[in-house]
């Protein structure tokens, strides 16, 4: 099944994601390789900065994907102001598997 993780920053909390980004982008990237991570990207705000977080992940059920969310070194730093998991449908434009 897949979750979405909707994540939104911190306010003045930039400087805490550009610092955690190498080692956010190597746990996608771990997350990519077993095959768990679907997509992610951040948010932009009206300058184009970052201020939150799509991650859409498979997972066996709401309390594997709240793990895998809160396994984020995002998450473990403090970026974010809130996180929620929602189960998701991919219907459009899904890729062929």
């Amino acid at each position: 099944m897949l979750f979405a993780f909707l994540c939104t920053d911190k306010p003045g909390h930039l400087n805490v994601r550009m610092e955690t980004r190498p080692v956010h982008l190597e746990h996608l990237n771990k997350l990519t390789a077993d095959g768990t991570l679907k997509f992610a990207g951040p948010f932009l705000d009206d300058e184009g900065k970052p201020n939150g977080s799509l991650v859409v992940v498979e997972a066996a059920d709401m309390a594997a994907a709240r793990t895998l969310a809160e396994a984020d070194p995002y998450y473990l730093a403090g970026l974010f102001e809130k996180v929620d998991v929602k189960p998701w449908n991919w219907t459009i434009n899904k890729p062929a598997e």
